[in-house]
């Protein structure tokens, strides 16, 4: 321990002898500045950082990937697995539609009221786009092109809406919510999600919510 501590003073001392025979820079009586520590780029924001429900399920990417449940009422759904590498906004259109899928089809549902117990076609795309905020009330499904007052024309790149006299669906992160069953294998009816395997889309007007 002496030895130790000998070395150490030692040690101490020599230093402290070093610096008194060094001379001190010429600053004028002004301390040197430290350089400033170069400036870290800013951190984006995270993708989504959205708050999902308890019991919905995740995927760690940014396509939703739908799986077969039961709502809350016991009707068989096909409900999207949330994207968390997704933005916000597609997070809560997802998070909205994984509510509402598995009620019945009513032609006028959704509109209105947007919280209803059956929902149509073009409410249906509605709600989602209403809950991730680039809608403000329902649309009709022919409403669904320059009326639309945050849509472009064309698909986004996560959202695209397609929409004609007859009939609306969208196509959220890789998903089609729809409640026509065409290409469906599943035949379920109403509100839900499926594959993205339509081939009329030329019969539609297509639009995408502006950044989306």
């Amino acid at each position: 321990m002496t030895a130790v501590l000998a070395t150490g003073f030692t040690g101490a001392a020599a230093t402290a002898s070093a610096q008194s025979t060094t001379p001190a820079p010429a600053t004028g009586g002004v301390a040197p500045t430290a350089p400033a520590a170069p400036t870290a780029p800013a951190t984006p924001a995270a993708p989504g950082a959205v708050a999902v429900p308890a019991g919905m399920r995740t995927t760690n990417g940014i396509k939703a990937k739908r799986y077969k449940g039961k709502t809350v009422d016991g009707r068989a759904a096909y409900f999207a697995r949330v994207p968390l590498k997704a933005p916000a906004p597609v997070q809560n259109a997802v998070i909205a539609a994984n509510k509402i899928v598995g009620k019945p089809y009513r032609l006028g549902g959704g509109h209105a009221r947007v919280e209803d117990s059956a929902y149509d076609c073009s409410g249906t795309v509605s709600y989602a786009l209403i809950a991730a905020g680039t809608l403000e009330t329902p649309l009709s499904s022919y409403e669904f092109d320059d009326s639309w007052d945050d849509g472009l024309p064309g698909e986004g790149q996560w959202i695209s809406v397609f929409g004609n006299s007859g009939h609306a669906f969208a196509i959220i992160a890789g998903l089609r919510l729809d409640t026509s069953a065409a290409k469906d294998p599943s035949g379920l009816p109403g509100p839900q999600w499926r594959p993205d395997n339509r081939t009329d889309e030329k019969k539609y007007v297509v639009t995408h919510p502006n950044g989306l």
